[in-house]
């Protein structure tokens, strides 16, 4: 069966067409609900949600466009929408912290090490670090996703950072921190598909 007949059949509710669908989409987007949550349980119910949502919203979806990326923007927006009802997402104080610079000459880096420092992040920070770093939103873009201002995005990037510098020091796992400073959107995408492609399954 072909996408396009797919998608049609999940449009007509067919429940096979939606179960394959699932099997074949599940493992990418659940990468994504794992990058954002603080644990794997959090990731599960989200991708659940994100599921529900994309089933509901499927006849939005016209022939133009990545079905994979119309999936994955719902994915992303699912889990913000949680957090934003959960909290205010702000931070006290704009002020820009120094941009912490580090070179990199690793080629060995541990993203299992790297999900789990992330999720280990405050809810802000974490979301904030996802969306710029991982997934090449602008601050301004950030801003209006979490309803905070460009300049917090900008602050609780920097902090974001810093406490992953922190983290990856303090267990002396230096093969990683060259992938926090990479900001050019190629990069980003890169770091994306690898992340994405992680065997989730051994992890577990």
């Amino acid at each position: 069966m072909s996408l396009e007949e797919l998608i049609d059949n999940c449009k007509q509710g067919n429940r096979e067409a939606q179960e394959q669908l699932y099997r074949k989409y599940s493992g990418i987007l659940f990468g994504i609900c794992l990058k954002y949550s603080r644990n794997k349980t959090e990731a599960e119910d989200s991708l659940h949600d994100s599921f529900m949502t994309i089933f509901e919203k499927i006849d939005q979806f016209g022939s133009k466009g990545s079905f994979e990326g119309w999936m994955k923007r719902i994915t992303v927006n699912t889990v913000l929408q949680k957090y934003r009802k959960k909290e205010h997402l702000n931070v006290v104080s704009e002020n820009i912290e120094e941009e912490v610079e580090v070179e990199s000459s690793y080629a060995d880096i541990k993203l299992h090490t790297l999900l789990n420092y992330i999720q280990e992040l405050p809810n802000r920070y974490r979301l904030t670090f996802n969306m710029y770093v991982m997934d090449g939103y602008t601050h301004r873009e950030i801003g209006e996703q979490l309803g905070t201002s460009t300049g917090t995005s900008k602050s609780n990037l920097a902090r974001a950072r810093k406490l992953l510098k922190e983290k990856i020091e303090a267990s002396q796992d230096k093969a990683i921190i060259g992938v926090l400073f990479f900001l050019m959107p190629k990069k980003r995408m890169v770091r994306l598909a690898a992340l994405e492609k992680i065997d989730l399954k051994k992890k577990i």
